[in-house]
C-alpha cells in the first residue's frame, strides 16, 4: 500500500477542511455561543458548552459539504466557486458525500449523549432546511434567501436549547432576530458579488427586483432586528447593557445602510454593509454574557 507523503496529506487536509466551509462554521459558533449565553444566566458548563460547539460544528460542516455537492455545476459559472474541489473533480462526489454522512453521525451523536434530544431535533431541522430547501430554492425562487435566513438561524437556538432543554419565549425572539439580521446580511454578499451571481443565474432580490429595491427592504429588515432585538432586555432576559448595544450597533447599521441610497459605488457599500453585519452579530453576542 503507497504511503501518502507529507506534502500530500496537508493538501488534502487542506482540501477537505475548505469543503466544510470553515468561515460559516465560526460564524455559526459565535450565534451558538450567544444562544448558550443567553439561557447560561450566569452559571455556564464549560464541558457542555465546547461540547455543544462542537457537536453543531460537525453538523454545520455535514450541511456545508452536502451543499458544496448539490452546487459543484452551478459552482463552475461563478469565479469565487470555481476553484471548489468538487467543482474541478480534485474530491470524487462519493467520497464528499461519505464524509458529510461521517459528520453529522458525530455531531448528533455528541448533542444527543452530552446535550439533550431536543438539541437534536432543532438541530437537524437546520440541517434539513439548509440542504433540502435551500440549496435547491437559491436556483429556484427569489425566497431562497428567506429560507436561508431559517437555517441560519438555527445554531443559536440549538445553545440555547442545550442548556435550557426546552424552546422558550428567549430561543424564538433569538430565532427570529438572527433570521432578520440574515437577510440584510446576504444582500450585501449578492449585491457586491452581483456579476458572479448573475452568472450562476441564483434569483435573489437585488438581480431579480433590483438593487434599489433591495436596499429598502435592507433598511426594513435591520429595524426590525433592531426591535426583535430589544425584546430580549424587555421579557428579561437582558441587562440594559446589551440594549445599549443594540441601540449603538443598530443605529451605525441602520445609517451606513441609508447612506447606500445615495452612494455611487453599490459594491463598496455592499462591502462596508457586510462587514458591518458581522460586527453587529459578534458585539451582540459577546455582549451577552456580560448583561444576563
Amino acid at each position: 500500500m503507497e504511503k501518502l507523503s507529507i506534502p500530500a496529506f496537508t493538501f488534502a487536509t487542506k482540501t477537505y477542511c475548505l469543503l466544510m466551509k470553515p468561515g460559516i462554521i465560526f460564524g455559526n459558533v459565535i450565534t451558538t455561543a450567544g444562544g448558550f449565553a443567553l439561557a447560561s444566566k450566569g452559571h455556564f458548563n464549560i464541558w457542555l458548552f465546547f461540547i455543544t460547539l462542537m457537536g453543531i460544528s460537525l453538523v454545520i460542516a455535514s450541511a456545508c459539504v452536502f451543499n458544496n455537492y448539490i452546487d459543484r455545476d452551478h459552482d463552475k459559472k461563478m469565479n469565487r466557486t470555481k476553484n471548489r474541489a468538487l467543482a474541478l473533480g480534485i474530491i470524487s462526489s462519493q467520497r464528499a458525500i461519505l464524509f458529510a454522512i461521517a459528520l453529522v453521525a458525530a455531531g448528533v451523536y455528541l448533542l444527543a449523549f452530552f446535550a439533550n434530544l431536543l438539541t437534536v431535533m432543532i438541530a437537524l431541522f437546520g440541517f434539513f432546511v439548509y440542504v433540502f430547501l435551500y440549496s435547491f430554492s437559491k436556483y429556484r425562487s427569489v425566497h431562497g434567501t428567506l429560507i436561508g435566513s431559517v437555517a441560519g438561524a438555527v445554531p443559536p437556538v440549538v445553545g440555547y436549547c442545550a442548556v435550557s432543554n426546552q424552546l422558550d419565549l428567549g430561543a424564538i425572539i433569538f430565532f427570529v432576530m438572527l433570521a432578520m439580521w440574515q437577510m440584510p446580511h446576504f444582500f450585501a454578499i449578492a449585491i457586491y458579488r452581483i456579476e458572479d451571481y448573475t452568472a450562476a443565474s441564483i434569483p435573489i432580490l437585488p438581480i431579480k427586483k433590483g438593487v434599489p429595491k433591495a436596499k429598502i427592504h435592507m433598511l426594513l429588515y435591520i429595524c426590525a432586528f433592531m426591535a426583535i432585538s430589544s425584546l430580549l432586555t424587555i421579557f428579561g432576559y437582558t441587562g440594559y447593557a446589551y440594549l445599549a448595544a443594540v441601540a449603538l450597533l443598530g443605529i451605525a447599521w441602520l445609517w451606513l445602510c441609508i447612506r447606500g441610497f445615495k452612494c455611487e459605488n453599490d459594491q463598496v457599500w455592499a462591502r462596508k454593509m457586510f462587514a458591518l453585519s458581522l460586527v453587529v452579530v459578534m458585539g451582540l453576542c459577546i455582549m451577552i454574557p456580560f448583561s444576563t
